[in-house]
């Protein structure tokens, strides 16, 4: 997995830039939730980040046990410090060498992590290993083909960066069928993260993505600026921002 996040300042900046509102973090565990086949299920959710998914997750979904993977000690470090719950466990560890057993998991969710895994094909033997069968993975990402995020309007120069980094729908599918999966679908759900341009603005001035890192400061800078003077025009009330991610579910 890729090992950006281990950097202290984008793990502080993760959390706030990337949090949502509480009618879209309920929109998106009920997604999850329509998934789970069992009551008081156990659920896996690899790159769990600063453990928004995670800790929604065990609060929405009723009786669930969560544990909460991600490789960066720094990421961990914010998800105990914003989301402590007590049905959530925060480990440390990687997508293709779970700390996990065997057939002991219902879901599994991995959310905006897929492009950053450097072998997606053992990632999806690894999980083959853990779920039970029956079990489901959500992968929530964007894929190459249908990248639209509001950013690349102000930095343009993401899209092709993106276009590298981000695997294609069927190179997804392929990993998951080959490690022994089917497809069940793949949707798609547009949910707001904020209120309107400016709030846009104040959550992506801290660069709080890994997409920003490939950029050097004077082109992180023209962007914002951009953002800025858009923010400036933006009608009143304003137009909530949307990000919409797809959604491929496989069965075990």
């Amino acid at each position: 997995m890729s090992r950006v996040y281990d950097d202290e300042r984008l793990a502080g900046a993760y959390e706030h830039g990337n949090e949502m509102p509480e009618r879209s973090l309920r929109a998106w565990v009920g997604l999850f939730a329509s998934h789970v086949g069992r009551p008081s299920p156990s659920i896996l959710e690899v790159g769990a980040g600063t453990g928004m998914f995670s800790a929604a997750m065990a609060r929405w979904i009723e009786g669930a046990d969560v544990l909460a993977v991600d490789a960066s000690e720094a990421m961990l470090a914010e998800a105990r410090r914003h989301h402590p719950h007590p049905s959530v466990r925060y480990v440390s560890g990687t997508a293709d060498a779970l700390p996990a057993p065997t057939d002991a998991f219902d879901l599994a969710l991995l959310s905006r992590v897929i492009h950053h895994l450097p072998d997606r094909a053992a990632a999806a033997r690894e999980l083959a290993r853990v779920l039970r069968v029956g079990g489901k993975v959500i992968v929530r990402t964007t894929f190459r083909e249908r990248l639209d995020a509001l950013v690349y309007d102000y930095w343009p120069q993401l899209r092709g960066i993106d276009e590298r980094r981000f695997p294609g729908r069927q190179e997804v599918i392929d990993d998951f069928l080959t490690a022994g999966f089917a497809l069940e679908e793949v949707t798609s759900l547009a949910q707001p993260v904020t209120a309107g341009l400016r709030d846009f603005h104040t959550r992506l001035a801290a660069r709080p993505q890994s997409k920003f890192t490939h950029l050097t400061a004077a082109q992180f800078e023209d962007g914002l600026q951009r953002l800025a003077a858009a923010a400036r025009t933006e009608p009143s009330p304003p137009l909530p921002v949307l990000e919409r991610y797809d959604v491929a579910v496989f069965s075990h």
